[in-house]
């Protein structure tokens, strides 16, 4: 069958025999990355709420860091979050470093900018005759961006699904700061890139149409909120 054919089915036997390595590699991955969006979202979304209904001196300084924040290297984050967990760092105590819960925080840093722009967009094209007419009915200010934020519910998510697109294909955080260990934080990308390097194709292979696969399923719900 050739070297391409060969590693194809072999993937397909890991995937479809559930091979314990590539189980424990998906199930990082997404638990990392779905812990990380969740946390993202309770960040982003009331922030990006908030630069898009209130107008003050600064703002537009704020939504350059924010745009700045989108385009941060993944090792920058890395090597910031390495020097603040690592032993000889303020947080190093904790004894964080090379953990799951560094991965999230290193995630989090990195999926927080995007929801917070996409919902900022969101908020700003957004009809503000939303806001003056709950207002005029009585609502408060809360309950007024609460009745915003049900309109653009399908913005809101797409922001969230975006984020999430982003963090479960990052592969420089999670090596920098999970230190690719077997079964604890070892991902679909670090596996990927470590199995490769070892001459490991087919095992590689396999992570990879789970990833595509992944992803694929997260752009179909995209583009199907995105044409509602």
């Amino acid at each position: 069958m050739g070297y391409w054919g060969d590693s194809l089915l072999t993937a397909f036997e890991l995937i479809l025999g559930f091979d314990r390595e590539v189980r424990m590699a998906v199930w990082t991955s997404l638990y990392t990355s779905s812990c990380s969006i969740a946390i993202a979202a309770l960040l982003g979304v009331p922030i990006g709420l908030w630069l898009g209904l209130n107008r003050f001196r600064g703002r537009q300084l704020l939504i350059a860091l924010l745009n700045t924040l989108m385009a941060l290297p993944t090792v920058v984050v890395g090597l910031l979050l390495f020097g603040l967990l690592s032993r000889q760092g303020p947080l190093g105590p904790l004894g964080l470093l090379f953990t799951p819960l560094a991965m999230i925080a290193g995630q989090t840093v990195l999926a927080a900018p995007i929801v917070a722009n996409l919902v900022l967009a969101a908020v700003t094209g957004a009809d503000q005759r939303i806001i003056n007419t709950a207002l005029t009915l009585g609502a408060s200010r809360l309950q007024a961006a609460i009745q915003l934020l049900r309109e653009i519910r399908f913005g809101v998510m797409a922001a969230v699904i975006a984020g999430f697109g982003r963090v479960i294909a990052e592969v420089g955080v999670a090596m920098m700061l999970g230190g690719n260990i077997r079964n604890s934080t070892r991902t679909m990308t670090t596996a990927i890139a470590l199995e490769t390097s070892k001459g490991e194709f087919a095992f590689g292979l396999a992570l990879g149409i789970i990833l595509l696969s992944v992803a694929l399923i997260v752009n179909l719900f995209l583009n199907a909120l995105q044409q509602r």
